[in-house]
């Protein structure tokens, strides 16, 4: 009687003290590396930086800045030996030639308004400055950032810019350009998306903090690529453990106990939104307010069918489609990826399955902030910088991208991220810079007016 007895009430009282010890070790660990990377980071905030700048390339540092760009000829081949003069503060000037690659660049040490200007007589026989009497540019430069100014060549001598079509009309050209521009972003947004849809579903908690979990990744990736000179491969890897650690701990010290004390949603969303207004603050304070390079130097590009895109655009894209691919099939194929979709479908249901509940959502904040440390790294490198603010100037478009998929959905959240994506840059024909950005907003008034569900959401009834 009495060893039944045992057997039949141990596996009841110790159980959660038991689930917690299983825990803790893994939770420790992470914490430790998480402690490790701060105080990296926080010798490097403390620690002088060294100015590494030649006269060929130059590296931004606290120290200096630079101003910077790349030539082009008519036909898109870079243009060598074009000679390129910035004169500015305190008597400054200073004489770049362009390389083989047709870059140039010039180191400054002072804040201040610069004058950029090309020496026509040094290009191609047959190549002519657009608006050659503006062969003189205004650019502001500040030191610990870069700055850049673009001339535009063509074969037509006196040709102005207007008349070359420099963006101010609609041409299948540039059309074919903004279409390829927006498969990029929306592949990129797609990976951090995904993630907040998979939140959203198995929480029912929109995560405004979401966006800085894009910025740590690629801020990061600065840290470890350009400042510590590991391999930018390595740095990517370490970097989307690290975010996917930032998960982990987020769901076992702050939502997995908030969940225990029955806090409503608007109450945890109130949490987030504090969450991502004290990570802005501190990434100002550890990288400042400056866009800072995961790679320093211009970017090559590549040229393929009609569409000119740099190299690491190229690469982004290749592995977004490979890591969304793979979470797809994982979703489908594997046991835990079903659980997940169980647990997002209805939780009392799947709980009731036998499924562990706290167990799949852990998992899924832990995915979601790796993807989007992973999204943040592609996005550093695509738009050649990232700063404090990144991952909030895009937190509109996750919005808008898991609303018009179906919120709680990984698929409709790829199919949204595509399609504002590529309704964003389109929109750039016709409206200048940041305006574009105004159509997700747009596009989300709709789809709650026409469509609240989105397009593969179901229909649910309230009250």
């Amino acid at each position: 009687m009495g060893s039944t007895t045992s057997t039949g009430t141990a596996p009841h009282t110790p159980r959660p003290r038991t689930r917690v010890g299983r825990h803790r070790p893994v939770v420790l660990l992470l914490a430790a590396l998480l402690s490790l990377a701060a105080v990296v980071g926080l010798q490097w905030a403390s620690a002088p930086r060294a100015v590494a700048a030649t006269a060929a390339t130059c590296t931004v540092s606290d120290a200096n800045g630079c101003i910077q760009g790349t030539i082009l000829d008519s036909d898109r081949e870079p243009v060598r030996g074009a000679e390129v003069r910035v004169t500015g503060p305190g008597g400054f000037a200073e004489t770049s030639m362009t390389e083989d690659d047709g870059r140039w660049s010039v180191r400054i040490t002072t804040s201040g308004r610069y004058r950029v200007s090309l020496d026509q007589t040094t290009l191609p026989q047959g190549q002519y400055l657009a608006d050659a009497q503006q062969d003189a540019r205004p650019v502001q430069a500040t030191v610990g950032s870069n700055a850049g100014t673009i001339f535009q060549l063509t074969t037509v001598k006196g040709a102005t810019s207007a008349s070359l079509d420099d963006g101010s009309g609609v041409t299948w050209g540039r059309t074919w350009q903004q279409l390829a521009s927006g498969i990029r972003l929306g592949l990129l947004i797609a990976l951090a998306s995904v993630g907040l849809s998979l939140i959203y579903g198995t929480t029912g908690l929109s995560s405004f903090s979401h966006g800085e979990q894009v910025t740590l990744g690629g801020l990061l990736a600065y840290l470890f690529a350009n400042v510590l000179g590991f391999d930018i491969w390595l740095a990517g890897i370490i970097v989307v453990v690290l975010c996917a650690a930032t998960g982990y701990l987020q769901d076992a010290v702050i939502w997995r106990p908030l969940r225990r004390r029955r806090i409503s949603l608007t109450q945890l969303m109130i949490v987030t939104i504090g969450l991502s207004i004290a990570l802005q603050y501190a990434f100002q304070y550890f990288f400042g307010a400056a866009t800072v390079r995961i790679q320093q130097g211009n970017p090559r590009t590549v040229d393929f069918a009609g569409v000119t895109l740099t190299v690491q655009s190229y690469v982004a894209m290749g592995i977004a489609v490979l890591v969304l691919v793979g979470t797809g099939l994982f979703l489908v194929r594997t046991r835990l990826g079903r659980a997940t979709r169980a647990v997002s479908d209805n939780p009392a249901l799947a709980a009731a399955s036998g499924i562990d509940v706290d167990r799949v959502i852990r998992f899924v904040w832990t995915l979601a902030a790796g993807l989007a440390g992973l999204s943040g790294v592609m996005l550093g490198l695509v738009l050649n910088g990232v700063n404090w603010q990144t991952g909030l100037q895009l937190l509109l478009l996750m919005f808008a991208a898991v609303t018009l998929g179906g919120l709680g959905t990984a698929y409709g959240a790829l199919v949204g991220s595509m399609v504002i994506g590529i309704v964003v840059e389109l929109t750039n024909l016709v409206l200048p810079g940041d305006f574009k950005y105004a159509t997700a907003l747009v596009i989300l008034i709709l789809v709650l007016l026409l469509r609240p569900q989105g397009i593969f959401g179901r229909a649910e009834r309230i009250g």
